[in-house]
C-alpha cells in the first residue's frame, strides 16, 4: 500500500521545503493538486476531519520542537493521543522512551532539557500514536553537528524498530 502520494501539487506564493512538507502533512492547503496519505485524499476532508486525520495518521517533528512548556516529557509525548480522546499504549510508549534514552527525564519540563533531549521528546511524540507517516521538518536545524548526527541516527533506528515511514527534510 502507498503510504504517501502527491500528484500535481502546487502552491503559489513562493515555497520551499517546509511548504512542501506542510502540504504533504495537511497543515497547508495547496493551490492545486492532491495528497494521498494511507489511501486518503487529505484535502477532500473538511477542516475538523483533517485535524483528526493528522492526529491519527501523520506524525510531525519540527525544527522548533513545539513542546508544551508546562507539560513534562511524558505528558508531551502522549498529548496528541489524549487530544484525540485515546489512551496511550503504555508498553509502546515505554519502548519508544527507552529507545530514545528518555526514561530518566519523564518528569522533566522542556526547559530542563538540552536541545537534543527536546528533539528526542518531539520524535517520541511523533512515534507514540503509531501514525502512517512521520514528517520531519529540518529536525536537526537547531542542533550542533554531533547532536544532529545522533538525532538522525535515532530517526533511522526508530523508523526501523517501530516500522514507521519517516520523511526527513535536512537543514
Amino acid at each position: 500500500m502507498e503510504i504517501l502520494k502527491a500528484k500535481n501539487l502546487k502552491k503559489i506564493y513562493g515555497s520551499g521545503k517546509s511548504t512542501l512538507l506542510h502540504m504533504l502533512g495537511g497543515l497547508d492547503r495547496p493551490t492545486s493538486g492532491m495528497v494521498m496519505v494511507d489511501g486518503q485524499d487529505i484535502f477532500s476532508l473538511k477542516e475538523e476531519a483533517l485535524t483528526i486525520f493528522r492526529r491519527r495518521k501523520i506524525g510531525f517533528v519540527f525544527q522548533a520542537y513545539n513542546l508544551v512548556p508546562v507539560l513534562n516529557v511524558y505528558e508531551n509525548i502522549v498529548l496528541p493521543i489524549e487530544l484525540d480522546g485515546g489512551k496511550a499504549d503504555g508498553e509502546f510508549v515505554r519502548k519508544i522512551v527507552q529507545t530514545l534514552g528518555l526514561e530518566e527525564r519523564l518528569d522533566s519540563l522542556p526547559s530542563q532539557l538540552s536541545g537534543g533531549q527536546q528533539q528526542r521528546v518531539a520524535i517520541a511524540r511523533a512515534l507514540a500514536a503509531a501514525p502512517a507517516i512521520i514528517l520531519a521538518d529540518e529536525p536537526t536545524g537547531n542542533l550542533d553537528s554531533k547532536t544532529s548526527q545522533d538525532v538522525l541516527s535515532l530517526l533511522k533506528v526508530t523508523s526501523q524498530k517501530f516500522a514507521q515511514t519517516i520523511e526527513p527534510l535536512p537543514r
